[in-house]
C-alpha cells in the first residue's frame, strides 16, 4: 500500500484526536489531520479555526486558509478571532489543537517567526532574521490556552533543534514545571508527530523522547535527524501502517491532492 510520509504523518496525528473534542486547526496539514479524524473515527468532533469558522467540513478539497469558501460554505456559525482565540482558547475551553512548526526543540517550543545566523537569545537582542517566516498566527494563543495540543513537523536536524531560534509558541519552555510557574491555562504539547515518528514529553522533565517510529525508518535514523541527544522510551514501538480505509478517508478530505507530496 503506497502513501507519502506526509500522509502517514497526517493519519498518525488524526489518530491522536478524540471524538467530541472542541479542536482548533491550523492551515494545511493540521486541517488535513483534523478533518481526516472527523471523517474516519470522530464524527462528533467540533472543529473551528482561529478566524472563527465553526462546525464545518471541507467542500471540494482542503481549505487554503482559515476562512476559505471550502471551509465556510457549510459552517454551523461564523464569529471572529477574538471569540475563537479569546473566548474558546485562552479561557481553557478548547480540548485540543493541531499546529505546524518550522523549528521545534526538545521541550516542544515552536518557532515560526524567523531563522537567524545568531538567534536573539544568543545575541541578547532582537535583530531582523536572515529568513522571515509566516509568524505564529493563532498558535501562540493555542500553545498557552488549549488543554493539550499536537505539533506536526518534517523530521530534519535543522528543524528538530536543541533550542529554537525564537519561541513563537510556548511548549514546556526550559522543562520541568516552568509552564505551571508561568501560570499558563493550557496543559502543553501532548505529542510531536513528524515524518518519522511520534515524540512525547517525559512526565517529569518534559523533554521529548521517541515513543514510536514509522515502519519505513529506524530508531537510529530518527536520532540522526534530531539535533539534541534524543532519548528513547523503554516501550518504544512501531506505528501501525495506514489502513486502506484510513487512506481512503484522508484522500477524500484532500480531494485535490494538494498535500500528497513525495518523500
Amino acid at each position: 500500500m503506497e502513501y507519502t510520509k506526509q500522509e502517514f504523518m497526517a493519519i498518525t496525528t488524526g489518530r491522536e484526536i478524540k471524538d467530541g473534542e472542541l479542536i482548533i486547526l491550523g492551515v494545511g496539514l493540521p486541517m488535513l489531520a483534523g478533518y481526516f479524524a472527523q471523517l474516519n473515527h470522530a464524527p462528533d468532533l467540533r472543529p473551528f479555526t482561529e478566524g472563527g469558522v465553526y462546525g464545518s467540513t471541507p467542500v471540494g478539497g482542503l481549505p487554503w486558509g482559515i476562512e476559505c469558501n471550502r471551509i465556510s460554505a457549510n459552517a454551523t456559525s461564523f464569529t471572529n478571532a477574538i471569540d475563537a482565540l479569546g473566548f474558546l482558547v485562552l479561557s481553557g475551553r478548547a480540548d485540543n489543537a493541531v499546529i505546524g512548526a518550522a523549528q521545534v526543540d526538545k521541550y516542544g517550543n515552536v518557532n515560526t517567526t524567523g531563522i537567524w545566523d545568531e538567534p536573539p537569545w544568543k545575541a541578547g537582542k532582537y535583530l531582523p532574521p536572515k529568513v522571515r517566516l509566516n509568524g505564529s498566527g493563532g498558535a501562540s494563543d493555542i500553545s498557552v490556552g488549549c488543554k493539550r495540543y499536537l505539533i506536526m513537523a518534517s523530521h530534519e536536524k535543522r528543524r528538530f533543534m536543541e533550542r529554537v531560534d525564537y519561541i513563537s509558541s510556548a511548549g514546556y519552555l526550559d522543562g520541568g514545571d516552568r509552564r505551571e510557574r508561568c501560570g499558563f491555562v493550557g496543559g502543553g504539547p501532548a505529542a510531536i508527530i513528524s515524518t518519522l515518528g511520534i515524540l512525547r514529553p517525559d512526565p517529569q522533565t518534559k523533554e521529548f523522547w521517541l515513543d514510536a517510529y514509522f515502519p519505513f525508518t529506524t530508531i537510529d535514523e530518527v536520532k540522526n535527524n534530531t539535533a539534541w541527544e534524543l532519548k528513547v522510551s523503554p516501550d518504544v514501538k512501531i506505528v501501525p501502517e495506514p489502513t486502506a480505509e484510513e487512506l481512503k478517508n484522508l484522500r477524500t478530505v484532500d480531494a485535490t491532492g494538494s498535500l500528497r507530496k513525495n518523500g
